[in-house]
């Protein structure tokens, strides 16, 4: 896959799953945006599609 590929299937995960994201909202305000965030990279299925799309590019 080329660069422009990988970039664009990044931002359609983002617009699609992650923008109004319950979970992400729902920890952001029990725990703090850092476990929000934490929450997405390690254990959301989107997180660990859009960080092997991540590792791809490097």
């Amino acid at each position: 896959m080329n660069r422009k590929k990988i970039l664009n299937e990044v931002e359609e995960l983002i617009e699609n799953y992650c923008k109004d994201c319950f979970l992400f909202k729902f920890h952001k305000e029990e725990k703090g945006r850092r476990y929000a965030h934490r929450f997405c990279i390690s254990k959301c299925t989107v997180g660990e599609k859009i960080k092997n799309c991540g590792e791809k590019l490097s």
